[in-house]
């Protein structure tokens, strides 16, 4: 499958370098440098009727309902750098995972750099799951709860999770973590300074993970950046629920998911790499045989943890 995935991301990594507004690093200003990004994140907001806009815990959310009883809760962020990015990234695959599952999903617009820095975007999403923890049995009819997302929106699922457990001692109400190609060392792994095991093309590069770090932590060192309560790689991770961790070989975000899953599984949590040959970050967009492996794999990963009896209290 390498050379079809080779030639399916020389022949779209244009367009997607565009749509995640990679020349916005280029302009005179930060500020501008952001408002290109979001500008050219645009097209990528494709709403759907079947989603619903609901503030939750004070936070703008996209809710879609389960058409039979809900057999979970699936906590999702949106990725985007922490600096853009909105929930209408995922109208389409959340509302096809919540038909294929029989779930509900609750996808988070929490606030963005640099208006916004940290800890205001993991405040919003701890916000969120702690209304799920209290509220989902009676507003969706399931105590379960699932999380995950993109980039940063993997991230984001990350350091809610910790946050859940370190602060409320829920963490056993999530019983699965789908997180993909998150960036989980802000102080810039070896592959987000550039130190690639392979040198493939990739929509990321050393630059422009430094802005979006710059926007989203202003004033800190890179060794400030690894504290645990800003760093999920650097954390204590025991306790955590199943996850599957997915990132491709060219991805500079690449060591980002393979430290965090080596601590994952260490910590006696249980773990599934789904590791993408020659593929970049963001490769979701690239159709290939890969792609369709990935998703017949998170679509099974989904349907197994469901099958398997709550962590939590309740069903």
């Amino acid at each position: 499958m390498r050379p079809e995935a080779r030639a399916a991301v020389a022949e779209g990594m244009a367009g997607l370098e565009q749509m995640l507004g990679r020349e916005g690093r280029q302009a005179a200003s930060p500020g501008e440098g952001v408002a290109r990004a979001r500008a050219a994140m645009q097209p990528l907001y494709i709403t759907v009727p079947e989603g619903e806009d609901r503030e939750i815990a004070g936070v703008r959310c996209r809710v879609f309902r389960s058409e039979a009883p809900a057999r979970a809760v699936y906590l999702h962020f949106h990725g985007g750098g922490m600096i853009t990015g909105q929930p209408e990234m995922g109208d389409i695959p959340n509302l096809s995972l919540s038909r294929e599952h029989q779930v509900a999903v609750v996808s988070v617009d929490y606030r963005l750099a640099p208006e916004h820095p940290y800890p205001a975007g993991p405040d919003d999403g701890m916000a969120v799951a702690a209304w799920l923890i209290e509220r989902s049995e009676q507003e969706f009819g399931t105590s379960r709860l699932l999380t995950g997302g993109e980039s940063a929106g993997a991230y984001m699922a990350a350091i809610t999770l910790l946050r859940v457990r370190d602060e409320l001692d829920a963490v056993d109400r999530f019983d699965g973590a789908n997180l993909v190609f998150g960036v989980y060392d802000w102080g810039r792994s070896p592959s987000q300074r550039g130190i690639r095991p392979h040198d493939g093309p990739d929509v990321l590069d050393p630059e422009g993970i430094r802005f979006f770090t710059e926007c989203y932590l202003p004033d800190r060192s890179d060794d400030e950046r690894r504290d645990p309560a800003v760093s999920p790689a650097f954390a204590d991770l025991r306790g955590m629920p199943p996850a599957m961790m997915t990132v491709g070989t060219t991805d500079h975000l690449l060591d980002d998911t393979l430290m965090l899953a080596g601590r994952w599984a260490v910590a006696g949590n249980e773990v599934e790499l789904f590791v993408a040959p020659d593929m970049p970050h963001g490769f979701l967009y690239f159709q290939c045989g890969i792609t369709t492996r990935w998703f017949e794999r998170t679509t099974a990963w989904f349907g197994e943890i469901l099958e398997r009896p709550a962590r939590g209290r309740g069903a």
